[in-house]
């Protein structure tokens, strides 16, 4: 059979027990997906079952066992699942969490991050993890960028969440506030920007406008408020960027950054912290936002959104975050 056109997406299960099941069965079931890519879900087959059965959707078509993917990979073109049975789940809960469905979730993600670096497929998009049930899991790591970046042994990488709406890259992600100041450098900074950069330019086809934010009130106010990260660090790692001909403005306050005008013109902005990018972006593009690894010899995106289990298995979840991230995907992938 001949090696299809479109691009292979594998796409992450998630934590079993939380909304990833149910927004894989509606990905492999949308026929406007199959004209864009082939998404493969990683996961477990009876948890798919089980989840299809409860929200009254279909099972998946075409699964195959995880030792027959090597034998079947090149010519695969129907969206198919992989099943990967890990632990034992048979006697977990809709909605709670735990080291098991921690483990699960994990090794999905180091399947498919092995598929992608072995060229079996042409991008990944990871299902939501949840960080509680990996550290009950005893893995080492607390988030999907962290995983990711010790799985592919990348050099420097950086999220960036990106919509319609409104894109954030970030310095610094999954670590407390009083971490942050830190863990701020004049390279790291420098390093997120680049990456920024460089993504923007394939996302728009053009050489894009960013904006980095403070990290402190009134952008340090002169040095009044925080200790002059902003003069010391912030602000020569934007003239740096400037010297390589990126355009960026900055550093802003980070309470009028986001304002509307702002936006409109703005590709990226370099936010220094998770919230400080997170709050606005999820408050403009719940939905519709895509969360993007740079950095990595791979194609990764994600959904923005939790495994949010007060309303797993139940029907209610939307899948449009993962449309829009599988799509984004197949997009970067050709």
């Amino acid at each position: 059979m001949s090696e299809p056109t479109l691009p292979r997406i594998a796409v992450t299960m998630g934590d079993p027990v939380g909304v990833g099941p149910e927004i894989c069965l509606r990905l492999l079931g949308n026929p406007a997906i199959r004209e864009t890519c082939v998404p493969v879900v990683f996961g477990d087959a009876s948890i798919m079952r089980r989840v299809a059965e409860a929200c009254g959707l279909p099972a998946p078509d075409r699964t195959m066992a995880l030792a027959d993917w090597a034998k079947v990979f090149a010519g695969l073109a129907e969206p198919s699942l992989v099943d990967i049975p890990t632990v034992d789940l048979s006697d977990i809960r809709a909605g709670v969490v735990s080291g098991a469905t921690g483990m699960a979730g994990y090794i999905y993600v180091e399947e498919a991050i092995q598929a992608a670096v072995k060229g079996e497929v042409d991008a990944i998009c990871t299902g939501p993890l949840n960080k509680e049930a990996l550290r009950d899991a005893g893995v080492p790591y607390p988030g999907h960028t962290e995983i990711l970046a010790a799985k592919t042994n990348a050099d420097r990488v950086c999220m960036m969440l990106t919509s319609d709406e409104i894109t954030c890259a970030f310095v610094t992600t999954h670590v407390g506030y009083h971490e942050v100041p830190g863990l701020l450098t004049k390279e790291r900074i420098l390093d997120t920007i680049e990456l920024a950069d460089s993504a923007m330019r394939r996302i728009r086809g053009r050489s894009p406008k960013l904006i980095a934010c403070a990290l402190n009130p009134h952008a340090g106010e002169g040095g009044l408020f925080g200790n002059r990260e902003e003069e010391e660090i912030i602000i020569p790692a934007l003239e740096r960027a400037r010297r390589e001909g990126i355009e960026i403005e900055g550093p802003l306050p980070p309470d009028t950054a986001f304002l509307p005008w702002r936006r409109e013109t703005t590709d990226c902005f370099i936010c220094m912290y998770h919230d400080q990018g997170h709050i606005p972006l999820k408050a403009l593009a719940f939905d519709k936002a895509i969360n993007v690894t740079l950095g990595l010899p791979i194609v990764r995106t994600s959904v923005d959104h939790g495994t949010a289990c007060d309303i797993a298995w139940q029907g209610k979840a939307n899948p449009g975050s993962l449309y829009e991230a599988v799509g984004l995907a197949a997009k970067l992938a050709r």
